[in-house]
């Protein structure tokens, strides 16, 4: 069974990560966006992506390395729900697999 503890830290972390995705949709519900803005939004999406694996470039474990060459190729081939799907497949079985 799950401690009550990690259970509300979820819980609490599920709320808050679904309260800023809805937050950008109540603020911005009735503004016209700028070509410009519109261009950021579009962009944040692979900023935050770049975020989560830039640490692994300067990784010195050979699964992460591996997983990251094979992220970047899905990267160029594919849209970004299917990169980040092949990423942390890739990541989890040669984590598995090499340790």
């Amino acid at each position: 069974m799950i401690d009550q503890i990690n259970l509300l830290a979820i819980v609490l972390m599920a709320s808050v990560t679904y309260l800023t995705r809805i937050g950008g949709y109540v603020m911005l519900r009735n503004r016209t966006l700028s070509p410009r803005a519109t261009a950021v939004m579009e962009a944040a999406p692979g900023c935050v992506l770049i975020s989560v694996i830039a640490p692994d470039f300067v990784s010195d474990n050979p699964a992460d390395l591996l997983a990251l060459a094979i992220t970047v190729l899905a990267a160029t081939r594919l849209s970004m729900l299917p990169t980040v799907i092949v990423g942390i497949a890739s990541a989890g079985v040669l984590r598995h697999l090499l340790g």
